[in-house]
């Protein structure tokens, strides 16, 4: 019997350390994903940085970002940024908040992103922006307060990412694969279309329909599971896949062998 809860959970971890691989996470930033059997609550790591979790770092929240059970651990300051975004769009079951370095220059000069490319249309033809001043005036900026994390939602709206001014952005998806996928060639598109910039000429973004027709391609089942197999393997050649939850051996597994490893089979040699 498949153990939804158990799988989510080493996902979760999974992804977390995917993302910091790829370099979108560093020592902050943070995935979560909502709860498979309860849309009313959400698992977020302990507070850690992205490329050390594993599965028994999840704590289970209820969209007020309010523990289940009380840990005895620190938690993410910003988690508001997820449970608020939950709360908004019962569409989304996952969420990425990073401060990709690429991602960044368009926070801090409100240059529009646009997609360059045809896997940087991910993010759709909107991607909003989000000033945490305007409406709080000086902050540390940290979204911590509910109010911060509802207003932050409302910018996204129906968007799948939103730039938050001199921060960061936040990334939505339908799934934990498809919230990868966004997260790391949203950061890839801003990576070029800043490099063509420096070219002198004008850019050329995507057309609305070439936008929509890639956006679509993108989000297939067979293109989607290509990139996570090969994250996967990239992070297991760098050693760095997490270790089992207790109940997680089963999904441990699984991202063994999609990254390439097969188990190794008692009384057999491998060749």
């Amino acid at each position: 019997m498949p153990d939804k809860l158990a799988d989510i959970r080493y996902d979760i971890a999974l992804a977390n350390r995917m993302l910091a691989n790829e370099g979108v996470l560093d020592a902050f930033g943070h995935v979560s994903a909502r709860h498979p059997d309860d849309p009313g609550r959400y698992l977020l790591s302990r507070s850690r940085s992205p490329q050390l979790i594993e599965p028994d770092d999840l704590i289970e929240y209820t969209l007020d970002s309010k523990p289940v059970v009380e840990p005895n651990v620190q938690m993410y300051a910003e988690r508001v940024i997820h449970g608020e975004i939950y709360k908004a769009r019962p569409d989304v079951m996952a969420v990425c908040h990073h401060h990709g370095s690429s991602i960044l220059p368009f926070c801090i000069t409100l240059e529009p992103y646009v997609p360059v490319f045809h896997l940087g249309a991910a993010p759709g033809a909107v991607v909003p922006f989000w000033d945490q001043r305007e409406e709080f005036g000086d902050t540390n900026l940290l979204v911590v307060k509910p109010e911060e994390g509802a207003s932050l939602a409302r910018a996204l709206g129906d968007n799948i990412m939103v730039l938050l001014v001199n921060h960061g952005a936040a990334v939505v998806g339908p799934d934990l694969k498809q919230l990868v996928f966004r997260s790391i060639y949203s950061c890839r598109n801003a990576e070029y279309q800043s490099e063509a910039k420096r070219l002198g000429a004008t850019v050329r973004p995507l057309s609305p329909g070439e936008i929509d027709k890639a956006k679509s391609l993108n989000a297939m089942p067979n293109v989607v599971g290509r990139t996570w197999e090969y994250w996967s393997m990239r992070l297991n050649k760098a050693g760095e896949l997490p270790p089992p939850g207790r109940p997680a051996k089963k999904a441990a597994g699984k991202a063994k062998a999609a990254a390439g490893k097969r188990p190794k089979a008692k009384g057999r040699s491998r060749r």
